[in-house]
């Protein structure tokens, strides 16, 4: 008998279990396909063709996002990373190839350079530091670039945002040399808490902006970018020119539409319950929370101890006790033995107290 991969039971774990701290349910394929028939009574323009090419209801998602976003248009991609080529590659053609980006943008560190390898687009660091950039930072660097690119909220240092006095600083900045500012906000929709400000006065000053339908309003797959509609016509010349221009696409854009009813107006009480969770779990000893307080519904959690005995330890709080408190475990820092783990607050956390999740924390790390 072939022993079961931990891939394996880490998704049998976290569907038996009776608690979810971060994250939600994994699904199987019946019960997605069984989510995605119940959207059948749902508003959505289900009675029309099925989509060819991009048009009905792809349309009406670029709409709508458009309009959430208060740009006068936009393009619906599969994936973030081809979106996010194809609209830098659009401020590469008409202001340069230089785009300053942080070290720690998904661009740099999760696309495999895709930017450079296929685009021929070239990346000026904008600060060494885990936050988001400064415009001292930006005025002192010792090259030019073309494009300012900013991750709302950098998710490697912590899902990590600007102040609005910050973000508004680094638009004037951009405005005053005459350099276009792309967003990369593919979790951009849990960022208005935090900025005090809503999307369409967030993204007013930025030429595009990207976001993103399965991070965090749970569809399936798929991305938008937004613009001014000269913009949007030429990202969808490249959509077509990287092989994003595909027959079919509804099931996907079916469960973003969803998204946007379900789980964006949840979002506010996500973030705020994060902060919850994380003063609850900064009790544990060792723990370190980042950002502290959290800017949004995910942050970071530290523990001085090797991923692998954490990982087998919640594996065996899920199997055993019925509590899965958090998904996978890593060692991206300098110090050997030191373990973070990505909390994301979502549907179910908002049904834990804090004094819940110090006992199970207790419980956790007594599996160690």
């Amino acid at each position: 008998m072939n022993a079961i991969s931990l891939q394996d039971r880490s998704f049998l774990a976290r569907r038996r279990a009776d608690r979810l701290l971060s994250g939600g349910r994994p699904q199987t394929v019946r019960e997605a396909l069984a989510a995605l028939a119940a959207l059948s009574d749902g508003p959505y323009p289900l009675d029309e063709p099925t989509d060819m090419y991009g048009n009905r209801i792809v349309r009406t998602l670029e709409r709508r996002t458009a309009d959430l976003l208060g740009k006068p248009d936009a393009a619906w991609f599969p994936t973030g990373t081809m979106g996010q080529q194809a609209a830098l590659k659009v401020w590469a053609d008409t202001h340069g190839p230089a785009v300053a980006m942080h070290p720690l943008a998904h661009t740099e560190v999760h696309e495999r350079r895709a930017h450079q390898v296929l685009s021929g687009l070239h990346s000026v660091p904008q600060t060494a530091a885990p936050r988001q950039p400064t415009v001292a930072e930006l005025a002192g660097l010792d090259e030019p670039f073309d494009v300012l690119m900013l991750e709302l909220p950098l998710r490697d240092a912590g899902f990590v945002l600007p102040s609005w006095e910050e973000l508004t600083a680094l638009y004037d900045f951009a405005a005053d040399r005459g350099v276009p500012v792309h967003l990369d906000g593919a979790r951009l929709w849990e960022s208005a808490p935090h900025l005090g400000r809503s999307l369409p006065e967030i993204c007013a000053r930025a030429g595009s902006v990207y976001v993103s339908f399965y991070k965090s309003l749970g569809g399936h797959s798929g991305a938008v970018v937004a613009g001014d509609e000269e913009f949007v016509r030429r990202i969808k010349l490249w959509r077509h020119r990287y092989g994003g221009k595909l027959w079919q696409q509804w099931p996907a854009v079916l469960s973003a539409l969803a998204g946007l009813d379900t789980e964006l107006p949840r979002l506010p009480d996500y973030v705020a319950h994060a902060k919850v969770v994380a003063a609850a779990l900064a009790e544990a000893p060792g723990a370190w929370i980042n950002p502290a307080p959290p800017h949004t519904h995910q942050f970071q959690l530290w523990l001085p101890h090797p991923a692998e005995r954490l990982a087998e330890a919640g594996l065996r709080q899920a199997e055993e006790q019925g509590v899965s408190l958090f998904g996978g475990w890593r060692e991206p820092g300098p110090q050997p033995g030191v373990a973070m783990t990505e909390v994301a607050v979502t549907a179910a956390a908002l049904e834990w107290t804090p004094k819940e999740i110090t006992e199970a924390m207790a419980g956790f790390l007594a599996l160690l």
